[in-house]
């Protein structure tokens, strides 16, 4: 075990710069804080390359991270402050290499995001989607970094458990309608179906957007069918996340 008690140190300095995209991207690593995610982590075999532990981690999980045979270094409370973007660091944080992103043939159920800026936001729809059984989340341009340490702590470890994916939602699109799949948008007008009334598929895809802009209009034009949520009371909108796990189990 190798002890840092300084902020002051060069390796703390690198890994305080996984708390930006672009250095994240630059790495190919990001850092996973908490007990729950570290060990789904293990548990899915990512590539956890260093955990560290401050001295109530060293009392709750040494003997964990030393049965998983894994490197570990000894933080002072002032350094994993530093470390640490929570009010109250959960002692634990490992430094995980990204994982490659394979080719997806999107059969089945995807959900694909179109510039959903909320890491709060996108990391609950991405657990919901697997606790609904989708096969797979499709991030688009715009959309929050999936490696960003709120999207990982509201996604609760579900990125472990189906493909979250990214990049053009257009060419996406056009993949899934090549093998026969249904596409559905989601939209706020007249001409848009209620969801209650869309016949039940078992291979879709389903497009969520932006908190106020909604699906950008051009990939509205590319869908199937835009779907709508009645809405009753004075709301003008629904939050993305909750309309996303209305839609997501009535299409189920």
């Amino acid at each position: 075990m190798k002890e840092i008690r300084s902020v002051k140190n060069n390796k703390i300095k690198e890994l305080r710069k996984l708390q930006q995209r672009k250095y994240r991207n630059q790495a190919e690593s990001y850092l996973l804080e908490g007990y729950h995610l570290v060990e789904e982590a293990v548990n899915a075999h990512a590539a956890v390359q260093e955990v560290y532990l401050d001295e109530r981690g060293l009392q709750l999980w040494q003997n964990w991270v030393e049965e998983h045979q894994l490197d570990y270094y000894f933080f002072s409370d002032e350094v994993m402050n530093a470390l640490s973007d929570l009010p109250t660091p959960q002692g634990i944080v490992a430094l995980v290499k990204k994982e490659e992103e394979k080719p997806a043939n999107f059969s089945g159920k995807w959900l694909l995001l179109d510039n959903v800026q909320d890491p709060g936001n996108v990391g609950t729809i991405v657990r919901t989607a697997d606790a609904a059984g989708f096969d797979g989340v499709f991030l688009g341009a715009g959309s929050a970094d999936r490696y960003s340490s709120k999207v990982l702590r509201s996604m609760q470890g579900s990125q472990f458990h189906l493909p979250v994916l990214s990049g053009d939602v257009k060419k996406v699109i056009s993949e899934i309608k090549r093998i026969g799949s249904k596409v559905y948008g989601t939209q706020l007008d007249p001409a848009a179906l209620s969801y209650k009334q869309v016949e039940k598929h078992s291979s879709f895809a389903l497009i969520l957007g932006n908190e106020g802009q909604g699906v950008d209009e051009e990939i509205l034009q590319l869908t199937d069918q835009n779907l709508y949520i009645p809405i009753y009371g004075a709301a003008e909108s629904l939050n993305v996340g909750v309309a996303a796990g209305i839609l997501m189990y009535a299409l189920i």
